[in-house]
């Protein structure tokens, strides 16, 4: 059986823009395939995973995808440009080292702009805008550029891989949602419930819920957790009012997100939740957000709605790639997910 750390290492390092999360999927599928009833992969991309119980049925959701990008033209020097998927922070991109997906294999790239010698007063106060930015594969030409296997709709990932910090933390890419794919993998590992239990690695999050929106359809299950990650207010430069959340505190349990435009959770489902953490003595913290959302947020709207809420780990500088965790909260939300699914909601 495989701890936090290495499962977070394996699913992190993998890489799986929206859309082309099959790498992610495998990774994914070799760690769970001995400890649940079926694994498959539908329509729409998710890999789905069934433990058959004889109680209630609960959806556990987790996206596989992480923000990246796509080529979308290449130009006679051999020159890329690109478009974004998913939350990208422009000054976050400029001079990334990239990997680029394309039919031949892995073709390493560097995304590169004006330098600022270069640059007018105004320029450099303004930065670089991701329209300006072009990755450098190192061919002259777009032959050259053919010859590596890369061609418009190649998809694009950021060159990381995850290094320890101290005091058990680590630094790495797409812990935006690595950490709660390795949430529902570490539960499904040692899973003890006699529910019928959905764990679902979906789909296209960062580009609209899509993946969650299409298995929650089709599963209809009674109640549904998703996992996620959001964002701490314990470090320089930002209000506690902003986030009153801390690393190394335990997971938080979403109340509700979006001011309320995302997902307002049902109270029976926080309820649950807590009574268990209580119980058990596992630290957790409540979350009222105001910013992003997760595929709770499509899966309670589905059908005549289905019972949701979420179980986030804080994680620091998201949607970057130098992404911090505390493996600690990670433990415990397992820890949390795990009790509950020893019970029954009262739904």
């Amino acid at each position: 059986m495989t701890g936090e750390k290495s499962l977070l290492r394996k699913f992190a390092d993998a890489h799986g823009v929206s859309g082309s999360e099959g790498n992610v999927h495998d990774v994914i599928r070799a760690e769970i395939r001995d400890h649940v009833d079926e694994v498959r992969t539908d329509r729409m991309g998710n890999l789905v995973a069934v433990k058959n119980g004889r109680d209630l049925s609960v959806m556990l959701a987790a996206h596989t995808d992480e923000i990246g990008l796509m080529v979308n033209y290449i130009d006679e020097r051999g020159f890329l440009r690109f478009v974004t998927f998913g939350g990208w922070y422009a000054p976050v991109l400029s001079a990334q080292r990239v990997i680029l997906h394309g039919s031949k294999g892995p073709v390493h790239g560097v995304i590169g702009g004006k330098p600022p010698h270069a640059m007018t007063e105004e320029e450099r106060k303004k930065g670089l805008k991701t329209e300006e930015m072009f990755i450098d594969v190192g061919a002259s030409n777009l032959k050259e550029v053919a010859r590596l296997g890369i061609e418009i709709g190649t998809p694009v990932t950021i060159d990381r891989e995850l290094a320890d910090l101290g005091y058990r933390r680590v630094t790495g890419k797409a812990f935006d949602n690595r950490v709660g794919c390795v949430l529902l993998a570490r539960t499904l590992q040692q899973l003890d419930t006699r529910h019928t239990v959905y764990a679902v690695f979906t789909a296209q999050e960062e580009v609209g819920a899509k993946g969650a929106r299409t298995s929650a359809f089709e599963l209809e299950p009674d109640c549904a957790i998703a996992t996620d990650v959001t964002f701490p207010g314990d470090h320089p430069e930002i209000k506690k009012k902003d986030s009153c959340l801390v690393m190394g505190k335990g997971p938080a349990i979403t109340v509700s997100d979006a001011s309320g435009r995302g997902l307002i959770a049902d109270r029976r489902m926080v309820a649950w939740l807590r009574s268990v953490a209580d119980r058990k003595k596992i630290p957790y913290q409540l979350e009222v957000g105001h910013g992003g959302t997760t595929d709770a947020s499509a899966i309670h709207l589905v059908r005549a709605g289905i019972p949701s809420t979420v179980i986030s780990v804080p994680v620091r500088y998201i949607h970057s790639p130098v992404e911090v965790v505390d493996l600690r909260d990670i433990e415990m939300s397992v820890k949390l997910l795990g009790e509950a699914l020893k019970v029954r909601p009262d739904l």
